[in-house]
């Protein structure tokens, strides 16, 4: 860990469907308002995947209501980017996307290689268990940058001081 902090923080990845929803959602569980979260994808073609909202429930983050969005539509709706800390890419898209903006804003843009569980597993349950190993990998990343959570991750409440 060692770092400050940040006041807030994009996710991104390919489509804002699948890793970067899950990674906001568990941020905002797991912190609570320590930090402005938001994510978006490189493309907006598709809606929030079924199986990230399943194995997020698991944990008790609600995604299900998620609105996926891209980039540029983030700066249409008045976002602005360069008001974000800190940019964390999840994919290698969203990283050279991330990095392009840093030519025009002061962002420091962290990598974050988070496995695309997206087609992988043929049955219900390998498919379940490819995305909870993406989901755990983002919280394993989480926890190494940001510290342990305020909320533990199995949903029960915890003391907080």
């Amino acid at each position: 860990m060692g770092q400050a902090f940040p006041s807030s923080v994009l996710f991104c990845c390919d489509h804002n469907a699948t890793r970067s929803p899950m990674a906001e959602g568990l941020m905002k569980k797991f912190y609570g308002h320590r930090a402005y979260v938001q994510s978006a994808g490189v493309k907006h073609e598709l809606e929030i995947d079924g199986f990230a909202v399943a194995v997020c429930a698991e944990l008790g983050v609600e995604l299900a209501r998620h609105r996926v969005r891209s980039f540029d539509e983030m700066q249409e709706w008045g976002d602005d980017l360069s008001g974000f800390d800190l940019v964390v890419a999840l994919s290698p898209a969203s990283q050279r996307m991330a990095l392009e903006f840093t030519r025009h804003y002061h962002l420091d843009v962290e990598y974050w290689p988070i496995l695309d569980p997206t087609g992988l597993g043929e049955t219900r349950e390998a498919k379940l268990a490819a995305y909870r190993q993406a989901r755990d990998q983002i919280i394993d990343r989480m926890q190494d940058r940001f510290g342990p959570p305020l909320e533990p991750a199995d949903g029960s409440a915890g003391e907080a001081d």
